[in-house]
């Protein structure tokens, strides 16, 4: 039995589901949902663990913002994003992916 599966993941993206849920916002020109969809799609993540990078939703944070949605990059632990619903999320990917 394996004890260790291997990803290709340089970093992962940790947003908030319950943010997402009370937002209740639209992300991105297609209207999606949730902000972690709209990522997915601009983001040149690939799917699953054979992916560049992984999109992961996690349970609350316990930040809570109004109408925004805390994000976290793992390659940066220590800044954490709220991203509003007007955000641009063309910009956004672009400045994830850097």
């Amino acid at each position: 039995m394996k004890i260790e599966i291997r990803a290709n993941w340089s970093h992962a993206l940790l947003v908030c589901k319950k943010c997402q849920k009370r937002a209740k916002a639209s992300f991105g020109p297609e209207g999606d949902r949730s902000l972690a969809k709209a990522l997915k799609r601009r983001l040149p993540a690939g799917k699953g663990r054979k992916a560049r990078l992984g999109v992961v939703e996690v349970p609350c944070l316990d930040i809570c913002p109004k109408k925004g949605v805390v994000l976290i990059d793992t390659r940066h632990p220590d800044r954490w994003q709220i991203v509003r619903e007007n955000a641009d999320i063309d910009r956004l990917a672009e400045d994830l992916s850097a």
